[in-house]
């Protein structure tokens, strides 16, 4: 019985270094058992993975039923505001059915793209009109059933969404979000178990979703259970001012003042910061989770990553409304964007912006023995091609570079995922057809 796969990489990124030659033993439980460099030919019986190899991916932030508004969104224009009401439209639609095929479809779709991770932020709790379902976490499961038949692991940020606005009921798309209460809201998600691809964690919607004398239950929530806490956090200008007009302070100051703010909290977006704020979230060592291609389709502005890194802010990175699935994308986007409003270049380097997209993304998560190609870390293997019209003709030690600057998700050929190879040669080996399981799940919302 064969209790060790080795897989010989071409090339593989050692964080901060790409290392030609590299041989990685698997054991039986899907973990690292050594990473050996300098050899120069595959071992007898490894399998050999042509490219550059770098760790799974972890997407921090996603809603996976936004991947259903694709295009449909891109007609016209408008503001976020617009945009919601759209949103409200598939998610008055969905089910525990056809959330789970959508959700399978959309965590197949990542994992084409080397996502072995991700974080979802999920809100749509109950049937539309507010009524649960015979089991209050019917959709919940069926995310969680997603990926596991995707292939990836999940945190789901389970999410408490209680109010339209700063003193205002749910609106009637809304009150399938809400539980009534936090402490209800706290009530109903200790009832989710974690699982081996599945771990729980907390999410506050925003500010404006959850009354501040309520704020404290969420977070004291999620720190009995040392698990991960995500929120909104100033992603327009608009909940700035709704804050400061119901609280006389900044988001970020309101969440400060009620214990949510931790090393175990992530902002999501953190895009229209006072400098003030800015410092918080570095004291706090709360995180950052920047989705720069959600941030420009939706007009919402550029983030100041740079200021919340130097306070110390680790960043992560995630596709949020997936108007694109693409973390090479959005670790690309985080720089350029930066460059454009700076006029600068070279804010991150390569390196640092694929650790954002691996390790820090998993730690934001929950999962910090991911995102590292390293003895004991959990078995992800993620292998580019570097021979793609977009890859083809750098040098191999500037494989970083090549992966952050030029590749994009289609490059992917390989994936493991804990051990288990998900992708091979570009096909999803759990899903097959992941085209068609899209195109079928979401034709069942319209």
């Amino acid at each position: 019985m064969t209790t060790q796969t080795t897989y010989w990489l071409e090339h593989a990124w050692l964080d901060p270094n790409v290392e030609p030659g590299v041989a990685v033993d698997v054991t039986a439980d899907g973990r690292i058992a050594a990473v050996r460099t300098g050899t120069e030919t595959p071992p007898p019986g490894a399998t050999v993975l042509r490219g550059l190899t770098v760790p799974g991916l972890a997407n921090a932030h996603s809603h996976a039923f936004h991947r259903a508004l694709r295009s449909t969104v891109q007609v016209g224009s408008g503001t976020f505001w617009t945009w919601r009401e759209v949103m409200y439209g598939v998610a008055d639609r969905l089910t525990p059915d056809t959330y789970h095929a959508l959700a399978r479809a959309v965590y197949a779709e990542m994992a084409l793209t080397g996502i072995t991770a991700v974080g979802e932020f999920h809100y749509l709790h109950h049937q539309p009109g507010g009524t649960p379902y015979e089991d209050p976490n019917a959709m919940g499961e069926a995310l969680i059933a997603a990926a596991d038949e995707a292939g990836i692991r999940i945190t789901l940020l389970d999410t408490a969404y209680l109010s339209a606005g700063f003193g205002t009921e749910p609106d009637r798309h809304q009150r399938r979000f809400s539980d009534g209460t936090a402490q209800a809201w706290a009530e109903r998600a200790s009832l989710l178990k974690e699982r081996p691809h599945a771990r729980i964690g907390a999410a506050v919607h925003s500010v404006r979703a959850v009354p501040a004398d309520q704020l404290g239950t969420v977070a004291q929530w999620a720190a009995d259970r040392r698990a991960p806490l995500h929120v909104h956090l100033s992603e327009q200008t608009a909940e700035n001012d709704a804050c400061q007009a119901a609280h006389g302070c900044t988001p970020t100051q309101l969440l400060a003042e009620h214990g949510v703010l931790s090393a175990r909290t992530t902002g999501v977006h953190n895009t229209h910061l006072t400098d003030a704020d800015i410092a918080l979230i570095g004291r706090s060592g709360t995180g950052t989770c920047m989705c720069p291609t959600t941030e420009r389709d939706l007009a919402d502005g550029i983030g100041p990553a740079v200021a919340l890194q130097k306070a110390g802010s680790a960043l992560s990175l995630g596709s949020d409304s997936h108007a694109v699935i693409d973390l090479f994308e959005e670790a690309r986007a985080m720089e350029l964007n930066e460059r454009l409003r700076s006029r600068t270049r070279g804010h991150w380097t390569a390196a640092a912006l694929l650790r954002a997209a691996t390790a820090d993304g998993h730690a934001a998560l929950g999962w910090s023995d991911a995102g590292t190609l390293e003895t004991g870390a959990v078995a992800d293997l993620v292998t580019i091609t570097l021979d793609s019209v977009r890859t083809a003709g750098a040098l191999p030690r500037l494989g970083a570079e090549t992966a952050v600057f030029a590749a994009s998700g289609a490059d992917v050929t390989d994936v493991i995922a804990g051990g288990r190879r998900i992708v091979r040669d570009g096909e999803h080996v759990l899903v097959g057809d992941v085209a068609g399981a899209l195109t079928s799940a979401i034709a069942a919302l319209h």
